[in-house]
């Protein structure tokens, strides 16, 4: 093709409109990497031309996308005009499902909670445990002053593996009947907000890396351990989920148990933990937490336990080490709450079980992984759909 005919085409209506969304693009993306900026500044960032830059933020300021934010004093030359994103042209819905619990948040386009819902999962069948979703998530809506129209996407985190093709969640096997297909589209048709559906260790890695511990790590696996035993892979920010979604399904892992093999998950869980101090003399009313308390109290079979627990969180810990060679090791979840316990068993084993040695760390976020991790992963789409949305209306 021709010079001439590109500069041609370059002028035509539709490529103009493409090049000034192209920027107004650029300029977003700029301003929420700097949290704030000028024209001059945001001139110098892009390498766009200072009339470039203002006809662009005045027409990102037209659609609602961006505000003025204040003015900047130089020691020499004209104040400067502050610009930074609207956060409130658009929010999103994060859900974490548990089995104890449901929680629930809606947040700004800058990932800002402006309310939020947590309420036991005493839901009975799949069924009632949809429509305690759809209620808490509209409670939070409601409480949040948000118009339902402005909440454009919304992401749940759940136990197993969300099959786009059947429509449904597999391997959730600690939540009855939740495999259920077409639940999510129902789910989705009375809340009115698209919803994606992705594996709880998975968004609890992402929201690690995006708020918490994780940031800045090359290659890390968060392994969750809770009710069952999961782990989520954020590699150079983004999740490797595999070809089937199935990576870090690490629960399915054989265990030589006796008096016959187990999975993993039956051996590194609260569960596990609970089984173990019974064998070592505990009775009771157990539960994971518990179990850790008297060790801390010094209880003779608690301690031993959580010992074991160790032991096997190592083994755990060895084999991602094999595999993935990370530079770093989340341990999170509800068991990974008393890690201050644990690090050094597990240390402890893993000198004795391979020389791969990766950093071990406690999560910083606790019970919220999984739900700031989905309302980081609804950032990502909502601010797509916002910006298009907005730009086609003004």
């Amino acid at each position: 093709m021709a010079a001439r005919d590109v500069v041609e085409q370059q002028d035509q209506p539709w490529s103009r409109q493409r090049l000034r969304s192209t920027n107004e693009r650029l300029l977003l993306a700029r301003l929420r990497a700097l949290g704030s900026a000028s024209r001059a500044q945001l001139a110098r960032e892009t390498g766009l031309s200072k009339p470039t830059v203002s006809s662009a933020l005045a027409a990102l300021a037209a659609a609602g996308l961006v505000r003025e934010v204040g003015t900047r004093a130089p020691e020499r030359g004209r104040t400067a005009v502050l610009y930074a994103p609207d956060p409130a042209a658009g929010h999103v819905l994060g859900v974490d499902v548990g089995r104890g619990w449901l929680r629930v948040a809606v947040a700004d386009l800058d990932g800002t909670l402006v309310a939020r819902s947590d309420v036991r999962n005493r839901a009975r069948g799949s069924a009632a445990m949809a429509d305690l979703l759809v209620t808490t998530a509209r409670r939070a809506v409601a409480d949040s002053g948000v118009d339902p129209a402005d909440v454009v996407h919304g992401v749940v985190g759940t136990p197993g593996v969300y099959d786009e093709r059947q429509r449904r969640v597999r391997y959730a096997m600690h939540l009855p009947g939740w495999g259920r297909a077409g639940l999510f589209d129902r789910m989705r048709e009375e809340l009115g907000v698209p919803l994606e559906v992705h594996n709880d260790a998975n968004l609890a890695a992402l929201g690690e890396y995006t708020y918490g511990v994780g940031a800045g790590s090359r290659l890390f696996a968060y392994i969750m351990i809770g009710t069952g035993l999961g782990m989520g892979v954020v590699s150079e920010g983004r999740l490797f989920t595999g070809a089937h979604g199935l990576a870090g399904e690490i629960g399915f892992l054989p265990w030589p148990g006796q008096p016959e093999p187990e999975r993993l998950e039956d051996a590194v869980s609260g569960e596990a933990v609970v089984g173990a101090a019974r064998r070592f003399g505990m009775s009771g009313q157990l539960t994971a937490k518990s179990v850790f308390d008297a060790a801390r109290q010094g209880d003779p079979a608690a301690v031993r336990a959580v010992r074991l627990e160790g032991e096997r969180i190592a083994h755990t810990v060895a084999a991602a080490a094999a595999v993935l060679d990370p530079d770093l090791v989340v341990l999170g979840g509800g068991v990974g709450h008393s890690v201050d316990l644990l690090l050094r068993p597990v240390r402890e084993h893993l000198r004795a079980l391979t020389p791969l040695r990766p950093k071990l760390a406690p999560g910083r976020l606790g019970e919220d992984a999984v739900l700031l991790g989905a309302v980081a992963t609804a950032l990502g789409t909502a601010r797509d759909l916002v910006f298009e949305r907005r730009s086609a209306a003004s």
